[in-house]
């Protein structure tokens, strides 16, 4: 038996009788075994988990909730390292599409439409979302309920709750997650997750479970694990709560005219259609835009050298499910190709890498010495660091798309050298 077997087996006896008021220790037998002396991060870690029982139970969870779901985990060290790990190469978002929008994914998600129309039907009669976009977000998250994740829930939350950058998620989503249990009857030995605490067929998060599921098969429960018709109605009540427009597409691919002001391509600077026609920019066929006042705005994913796509509010609402820009787009252009459209026409700059990590530090320190403020250097390219890239390739008669490429990152440390 390992060192952490035995104090887990001690540790789940000291839960058992902690709420016992008034108890005193049995005096042990002459011949018991001496205590094992735990590592002192998995000794906290089972102290963490002894003390938080104080705040689920003020949460109103019940005492045997939560002595279920602790009972067995342990600090898993693959979390910890998921949790902490700083990627150091980022994916060309051509490659990232290339997988992801791929044919036998297109075809997977097409049959399965075909397979339950009254499903479908239903479902965006009732929340306003295409079958595409459920289905897409379905086959995105999960390949269509193949890899839901392994993971204990519980262990999952608890080593992200314990210490770490996501502890206040992880507190906040072990509590959520205790009272699904409840609410839902569910056992939680048997609720899986991915390593960040997502679930079941489109992937959410507890509280987001707790917020959106619904019941889509009538059976008067929430299972997104094993109902595909919970899952899909769950994401398309979560998608019509963050303000999906109904009838109102994600975006599409267009053709921006000689000289366009790339400093207005960025995805929170929205115009009306009607504005972007005026200032040139047509479908990619060539065709006028339709006439309409929604706001929408231009999205360069590649730079001004890659394809170029006028998104909408629908393209805002995906990101309110999962953040990443490249995630949106994916959503959006599987769903199209399930309906028979075409997929991206112009061509990706191929010869560009991406900057990883202290690639992105470094331009960040860079900017900011050079007098454009990035607002700190934590290695994430976000809206006010492409701001920064902007301004800078602004004043040197750059093109301003704030697109971060090897060559832009050695002119500007060689900008900077020059100055030292």
């Amino acid at each position: 038996m390992g060192v952490r077997t035995v104090f887990k087996g001690l540790f789940v006896a000291f839960l058992a009788s902690a709420c016992v008021s008034g108890a005193s220790a049995a005096p042990a037998p002459a011949n018991a075994p001496l205590p094992v002396a735990m590592p002192e991060p998995e000794s906290r870690f089972y102290g963490f988990l002894r003390d938080f029982k104080d705040e689920a139970l003020k949460a109103g969870i019940m005492e045997t909730t939560y002595d279920r779901a602790v009972l067995g985990i342990k600090l898993n060290p693959r979390i910890e390292e998921l949790n902490e790990k700083q990627p150091e190469f980022v994916r060309p978002i051509w490659d990232y599409l290339a997988s992801i929008v791929s044919e036998a994914r297109i075809a997977k998600g097409k049959g399965l439409i075909a397979a339950s129309p009254s499903l479908f039907a239903r479902l965006q009669d009732t929340y306003g979302v295409p079958a595409e976009v459920l289905t897409a977000i379905w086959g995105i998250e999960t390949a269509y309920g193949q890899n839901e994740g392994t993971y204990n829930l519980f262990e999952a939350l608890a080593t992200l709750a314990f210490d770490g950058p996501r502890m206040d998620y992880g507190r906040r989503q072990f509590i959520a997650a205790l009272r699904i249990a409840e609410v839902e009857g569910r056992d939680p030995v048997t609720m899986k997750a991915s390593w960040a605490g997502a679930f079941g067929h489109t992937q959410f998060i507890p509280t987001t479970f707790l917020e959106s599921a619904v019941d889509g098969d009538g059976d008067g429960k929430r299972d997104v694990w094993d109902s595909p018709a919970d899952a899909l109605a769950s994401a398309a009540n979560y998608l019509r709560k963050s303000g999906w427009v109904p009838g109102q597409t994600w975006g599409e691919e267009v053709r921006l005219p000689e000289g366009f002001a790339y400093d207005q391509a960025e995805t929170n600077l929205k115009k009306s259609i009607s504005e972007w026609t005026g200032l040139g920019v047509r479908k990619i066929s060539g065709e006028p835009l339709e006439e309409s006042t929604d706001q929408a705005a231009v999205f360069l994913p590649g730079g001004y050298r890659g394809p170029a796509f006028l998104v909408r509010n629908n393209f805002d609402v995906i990101l309110k499910y999962n953040a990443a820009t490249s995630y949106a787009l994916a959503i959006g252009l599987l769903s199209d190709r399930m309906k028979g459209l075409p997929g991206i026409q112009a061509s990706w700059p191929v010869d560009e890498l991406p900057l990883d990590h202290s690639s992105s530090t470094a331009l960040q320190d860079s900017l900011t010495a050079l007098g454009f403020d990035t607002g700190g250097s934590d290695g994430v390219l976000g809206r006010q660091s492409r701001a920064a890239i902007r301004a800078y390739q602004k004043a040197r008669g750059l093109p301003a798309d704030g697109f971060a490429t090897p060559e832009l990152l050695t002119r500007i440390l060689n900008e900077r050298s020059a100055l030292q």
